[in-house]
Order: C-alpha cells, then sequence, then structure tokens
C-alpha cells in the first residue's frame, strides 16, 4: 500500500481542473472585458446633485422664512435680510 499523500484520485483530478477551467474563465473575462460607457456622466452627476442641493437649501429657507418666521417668501434672498440676521447674531446694533 503506497502513502495516500502520493495517490491522486480520480476526484481530486476532476477538482483540479475545474479549478483551472474557472481561473481560464475569469482571465478571459478579465481580457475581454469592455470600458464601461456611462449614459450620465460622473461628471454630470456631480453638477446635478450640487444644483438640486442648492435647490433644497432655497426652497427650505423660502418655507422657513415665510411660514415659520412670518415673513415675505421672497425677501428671503434679499442681501438686506442676511445683513440684519447676521447684525443680530453677532450682536452689532
Amino acid at each position: 500500500m503506497q502513502p495516500e499523500s502520493k495517490e491522486i484520485t480520480q476526484e481530486e483530478k476532476k477538482n483540479n481542473s475545474r479549478k483551472e477551467k474557472r481561473k481560464q474563465r475569469r482571465t478571459e473575462k478579465k481580457l475581454n472585458k469592455k470600458p464601461i460607457r456611462r449614459i450620465f456622466p460622473i461628471w454630470l452627476r456631480i453638477i446635478v446633485v450640487f444644483l438640486l442641493s442648492f435647490l433644497a437649501l432655497i426652497i427650505g429657507l423660502i418655507v422657513g422664512f415665510s411660514v415659520l418666521g412670518d415673513g415675505n417668501a421672497l425677501d428671503v434672498l434679499e442681501f438686506e435680510t442676511w445683513q440684519h440676521i447676521l447684525d443680530i447674531v453677532t450682536g452689532e446694533s
């Protein structure tokens, strides 16, 4: 009887051949991989997210100033309003 470490069974041969086939398929996939062509490019996504965030900020300011603060909705977009708010926060008169 020979030691088991030197014997290669039929099942081990099948497993090794399966592993080799998987490796070969993976390398073929990597070689055949085409570059991704995005319909909506990343730089455009960044710009859209920035614009939507800015729009949400403006809408939030208008709603907060007009509904909660009982002010005119478009007064929040004027420079004098923000100058007055900064004067109140900093304690200047």
